[in-house]
């Protein structure tokens, strides 16, 4: 953004007028080592923002807390119900656990990217005042997506244990398979934001889109139960293989496949470095259009 001043001549200073013309940039990279190295040292610009996100919805309280693990739960129940009788009651309980992790891990997934969808738009007062790099305003969705996910683990915990599902350090791959599936959601959510930016019904879509994701998502059912001729979703679906991994983890009690490891790996990537480098190629204009 520019800025141009024209001074009237010379005389009192109440005839002195000054007019200040905004003009966008053109759009282009800024030198993306020290734009890093900034946001890196900015992270705690993130954090904060992330708990003020927070403390607004109420997250700091006994009840605020029980809300965020009562309504994917709830979803939980309601989905078994109608899976259960579209299956004939021949789902389990080792189903209602894979359909609840994988329920929470989605509902992380669309919370942060329709939170962070709005981000940039609904910061602009912030982002017309302060100097910082707006790649923070993505992140801090992100960041508050995941600590209103953390609540529902030891929830999933007790249903793990309960159904008798194996216990062991293959468990620990959840960590790295968690990873992808938050940099595919950094990636939509940097991506998202700054077409908010131009078009400002993208967040209204959402909603719609996101359901309709769930269920092209292996959530519903097991990654190996869709048939052949249903194939080609899966293999549109950038959610399919980590969220088939991630149920691998938990209700199979092994490593992922390599395969599947490999594809949420390229999508998380790939997502990370379109999005970023959309977002940040475009982050100098967004003052004058908000």
């Amino acid at each position: 953004m520019s800025t141009e001043t024209r001074t009237a001549s010379p005389g009192p200073a109440a005839d002195v007028q000054e007019r200040h013309v905004y003009e966008a940039h053109r759009v282009g990279l800024p030198p993306l080592g020290k734009y890093l190295r900034d946001a890196w040292r900015r992270r705690q610009f993130a954090r904060e923002m992330s708990r003020t996100e927070l403390r607004a919805q109420h997250f700091d309280t006994a009840l605020g807390q029980l809300w965020l693990v009562l309504n994917p739960l709830l979803l939980t129940l309601v989905y078994f119900v109608l899976v259960d009788i579209l299956r004939h009651g021949t789902r389990g309980p080792v189903f209602f656990a894979h359909l609840m992790i994988g329920l929470f891990a989605f509902h992380f997934f669309s919370q942060a990217v329709q939170q962070g969808t709005k981000s940039v738009v609904s910061a602009g007062k912030l982002i017309l005042n302060t100097a910082f790099p707006r790649v923070l305003l993505p992140v801090s969705s992100v960041q508050s997506a995941f600590l209103r996910f953390l609540p529902t683990l030891p929830i999933y915990a007790v249903v793990h244990i309960a159904t008798g599902l194996p216990v062991g350090p293959e468990l620990l791959w959840a960590i790295p398979v968690f990873a992808l599936l938050a940099l595919f959601a950094l990636g939509m959510t940097m991506l998202l934001s700054a077409i908010q930016v131009y078009f400002r019904d993208v967040s209204s879509f959402l909603p719609y889109v996101m359901r309709i994701w769930m269920y092209g998502s292996p959530v519903l059912y097991y990654l190996d139960e869709v048939p052949q001729r249903l194939r080609w979703v899966i293999a549109l679906n950038p959610l399919a293989p980590t969220l088939g991994a991630w149920s691998q983890v938990f209700t199979e009690g092994k490593a992922p496949s390599a395969g599947l490891l490999a594809m949420g790996f390229a999508w998380g990537v790939g997502s990370l470095l379109v999005g970023g480098l959309f977002f940040i190629s475009r982050e100098r204009e967004f003052a004058v259009r908000l």
